[in-house]
């Protein structure tokens, strides 16, 4: 698409894909942002020069014709994802778990498989996964959210392994509480609800997250951040947190 390396962000059209874009386009990166919010991920392409392409996760078509659209890739970002609910297990709601697993599993995968040809094809691929300290914490009340976050890490370790030898890095993100849009779908749209998880403390912000990633992003091609793991200061774990409240 330009002389620059092609860097593509999932989940790009807020919060930290949004962040990610931007910080990762001032590192001297072409791009490519998709999300299906292709609207808003247009403005930011307009912003720092890139490419909105719209992108659903979810849907195998959507990938494979997004990967059509991108013929390089030197850095994939899989940041698409999210959380719905919080209920115990004995009221879980199947759909709201098929949802989670579809967008933060799956969707990994697919659009993993899909662009691995090209970042094998770039000889300096690196793929990054946005997680979260839920692939590695459990907490009440979350088995869907952290059973899909632990899967996600699962898949994108094995790929460690796997793909040694070959000329692709692998760095995992593991972020804590992120004031993003977040909440709010996870409490469909709930403001006030949403607001509590952040209230009495100061939550790490997307471009926080954006720049740990695009540090990771910039480091010399032998030098592999397998694992990042950023909280704020005032959270110890996904279920204790200091609150000025």
């Amino acid at each position: 698409m330009t002389d620059r390396p092609t860097a593509v962000v999932t989940g790009a059209s807020s919060g930290i894909g949004a962040a990610t874009a931007r910080a990762l386009a001032k590192a001297g990166f072409h791009v490519v942002l998709g999300a299906r919010r292709v609207d808003r991920c247009a403005e930011i392409a307009a912003e720092i020069d890139g490419t909105a392409i719209r992108l659903d996760v979810t849907d195998g078509e959507s990938v494979a014709a997004f990967a059509a659209a991108v013929p390089d890739c030197r850095l994939l970002v899989n940041n698409a994802g999210g959380a719905k609910g919080l209920e115990p297990v004995a009221e879980a709601d199947e759909d709201a778990w098929r949802w989670m697993f579809e967008a933060n599993v799956m969707g990994t995968l697919r659009v993993t498989k899909a662009l691995l040809p090209a970042l094998l094809a770039s000889e300096d691929g690196h793929i990054i996964t946005v997680t979260s300290i839920a692939a590695v914490e459990i907490y009440d009340n979350g088995a869907g959210y952290t059973g899909a976050k632990h899967a996600q890490s699962v898949l994108h370790r094995t790929l460690r392994g796997e793909l040694l030898g070959q000329p692709v890095r692998l760095t995992e993100v593991l972020p804590g509480l992120v004031e993003t849009e977040f909440s709010l779908v996870r409490f469909e749209g709930d403001e006030e609800r949403a607001a509590g998880v952040y209230r009495g403390l100061t939550p790490l912000t997307p471009d926080d997250v954006a720049d740990v990633i695009a540090f990771a992003a910039t480091r010399p091609s032998n030098v592999n951040l397998d694992q990042i793991v950023l909280k704020p200061r005032a959270q110890a774990s996904a279920s204790r947190a200091h609150r000025d409240i």
